[in-house]
């Protein structure tokens, strides 16, 4: 690969920008710890983003804070239905906008949102309490990914800090939704952020995103026949119906695995689509054989693959599996679909942005970075697929993230930091502050 045409930085500037952000080591951790204080749940992210509305003010930006709104969404492509509806559930924007505008624009996207914590007496200390401990700070979010955020914040800080801002449009997003739909970032989209490039620091361990599956959410009600535990056999037990519609749906998880429907980025990786059966709700009294049964999925979705025809085949293989597994003689089903209904996405590695971003990264760290064939989902694909913006994520390494005792390295998020500055300045190129 050819390495991108941008002029590398003056030595004694770039000397002084690592320095600058080094310096902000305490800052970057205690903003980390004050972030993940706010128990920024689905629908309850109001706080954290009223302290991200204040950050951005604060670094001068102009902000731009608007709802994220299902009807100004649902006509447009990467839409995925909610999983429910919430007062004052906003994005929040940070513009920097240059005295001239010479370099290539960059969008900084972070998700402020978290995943639930699941169960709290398995913590070593409360998920929204941060604890610092042996050079790792703890709680939920922490890695997932609001170490990121913290960390183009003081990466952004750090030019302002040795009197430079970048010579182009700057962007610094912190949005909803990434965790269930992605229908923050198409918000962003629709109210018209488009860039030269987006970079999101989801925590990947110092890797570059260069493709990922896609993911289907749905949910399936399965009905069966009451009766008394007395007459067992005159029922049907929707909860165990369930569980066999789960497993003859697995069947299509299985071939999508198969060496010759591997995407060519997972040639080398046997299980890159997983499915998860994440959440059952069924039955009404203990002694009664139940009669539906609510089960919601998460379904991995090759690459290549557009939505409807995933949910296609997933509707498919249900149909086939009732038809075929005698245990399910006379069950009923429905499906229903709320949130994700993401596509798969491949980011060339030759794009400017990635060979600039990969040789930032060996020169912060030493070494090249590995790069990133991801079986899960990021808000990249939105830019990528839908917004004629090249995106990719680059972030620190964290541990149980969506688990217990989540936690990310601080060593590795002030790297992060430091690729972040260098990559701005370089991308962006840069001004001095001031009008």
């Amino acid at each position: 690969m050819n390495a991108p045409a941008f002029a590398p930085l003056d030595a004694g500037l770039e000397t002084e920008l690592l320095a600058a952000v080094d310096h902000l080591e305490p800052d970057l951790t205690a903003l980390l710890a004050t972030l993940v204080r706010f128990p920024s749940l689905m629908g309850e992210e109001t706080s954290a983003q009223d302290y991200m509305e204040g950050l951005f003010r604060g670094l001068g930006l102009k902000v731009d804070r608007f709802e994220v709104r299902d009807d100004d969404l649902k006509g447009m492509p990467g839409y995925a239905p909610p999983t429910g509806h919430w007062a004052r559930h906003d994005n929040v924007v940070g513009a920097h906008v240059p005295r001239a505008s010479v370099g290539r624009s960059l969008i900084l996207n972070g998700h402020i949102d978290v995943v639930p914590i699941g169960a709290a007496e398995l913590w070593s200390n409360p998920p929204f309490d941060p604890v610092v401990r042996d050079g790792r700070l703890y709680g939920r979010g922490a890695g997932d990914m609001k170490a990121g955020i913290a960390a183009y914040i003081i990466a952004f800080e750090a030019l302002q800090r040795v009197g430079m801002q970048p010579a182009a449009p700057v962007w610094l997003q912190s949005v909803v939704e990434e965790e269930c739909t992605g229908n923050g970032a198409l918000a962003c989209l629709h109210r018209g952020y488009r860039a030269d490039a987006a970079l999101i620091p989801e925590p990947f361990d110092h890797a570059i995103l260069h493709a990922q599956v896609g993911v289907i959410w749905l949910a399936v009600d399965v009905y069966g026949r009451p009766a008394h535990v007395l007459n067992v056999k005159n029922g049907i037990n929707a909860i165990e119906a369930a569980f066999a519609l789960y497993q003859g749906l697995c069947t299509l998880r299985d071939e999508w695995n198969q060496p010759a429907a591997r995407h060519p980025v997972f040639a080398h990786h046997e299980h890159a689509i997983n499915f998860n059966l994440g959440r059952i709700q069924g039955g009404e009294w203990a002694s009664s054989v139940p009669t539906k049964c609510t089960i919601e999925v998460r379904c991995g979705v090759p690459i290549g693959m557009a939505a409807a025809d995933a949910r296609t085949a997933i509707e498919d293989r249900l149909a086939r599996t009732v038809k075929t597994d005698a245990r399910l003689a006379d069950v009923q089903h429905r499906i229903r679909y709320a949130g994700f209904q993401s596509e798969g996405c491949v980011v060339a590695k030759d794009l400017p942005m990635m060979q600039l971003l990969a040789q930032t990264h060996e020169r912060v760290m030493g070494t090249p970075p590995g790069w990133l064939a991801s079986t899960a989902t990021t808000d990249a694909r939105v830019f990528n697929l839908y917004g004629a913006t090249p995106a990719t994520c680059y972030g620190p390494e964290a541990t149980h993230i969506h688990g217990i005792d989540e936690s990310v390295s601080l060593a590795s998020t002030l790297q992060v930091a430091r690729v972040l500055a260098l990559h701005i300045a370089r991308w962006c190129g840069l001004e001095k502050r001031g009008r």
